[in-house]
């Protein structure tokens, strides 16, 4: 379980495909720290670690992660956000976080509003994902409120500190990035909607 507050970035240095997989070699601050066979978020992927060196750590994905994530978009040098799951004895600083993206959303426009940035955010309504007002939303693992909730859309905010120490700072209009929606509000909606609407 995770939290979505960002420890540290990852760069990707290298990308293996391997058949139907893809191997992702990356550097960190704290790849030395890392362990084999640990689960760690990347951009709200969870993803299991499965080689370490002192200076970079290797993570494999397989085609369905590919196939629901931004991952394929992924390339050298990109910077990647990071979180180790939360401790037992650790403390809830951002909101529940499983580490299983949604769905794909699309950064529709970024404003800039002199001290903070306005990011607006699409994404497929058809897929049964909401958001509310004030609610939580995980945008590339990174624990965040959203406002001017709508169908397919929603907006946040992003103070200075979470513009320069997650990867928020590069992304571009039109970029695609990892959703996890509220863990709480997708239970509610399975109670009220049941499994016979999908």
């Amino acid at each position: 379980m995770f939290t979505g507050i960002i420890e540290s970035f990852g760069t990707i240095q290298r990308i293996i495909r391997e058949g139907s997989n893809v191997h992702y070699v990356l550097s960190s601050p704290i790849s030395s720290e890392l362990k084999i066979d640990q689960s760690l978020a990347h951009d709200g992927v969870c993803l299991t670690v499965v080689e370490v060196t002192p200076e970079q750590y290797r993570v494999t994905a397989i085609d369905e992660t590919l196939k629901k994530t931004n991952l394929s978009s992924w390339s050298e040098g990109k910077k990647v956000n990071l979180e180790r799951c939360m401790p037992a004895n650790g403390r809830f600083d951002g909101h529940i976080v499983q580490g299983h993206v949604d769905q794909v959303g699309t950064i529709q426009s970024i404003a800039d509003q002199d001290g903070s940035w306005l990011f607006e955010v699409s994404y497929d309504p058809t897929l049964g994902n909401v958001t509310v007002e004030k609610g939580s939303i995980t945008i590339n693992g990174t624990s965040l409120t959203c406002f001017n909730s709508g169908l397919g859309k929603f907006s946040v905010a992003i103070i200075p500190y979470t513009y320069e120490h997650t990867n928020f700072h590069q992304l571009q209009v039109g970029d695609p990035v990892n959703l996890e929606f509220d863990i709480v509000g997708k239970y509610i909606q399975r109670m009220v909607k049941g499994y016979s609407q999908g």
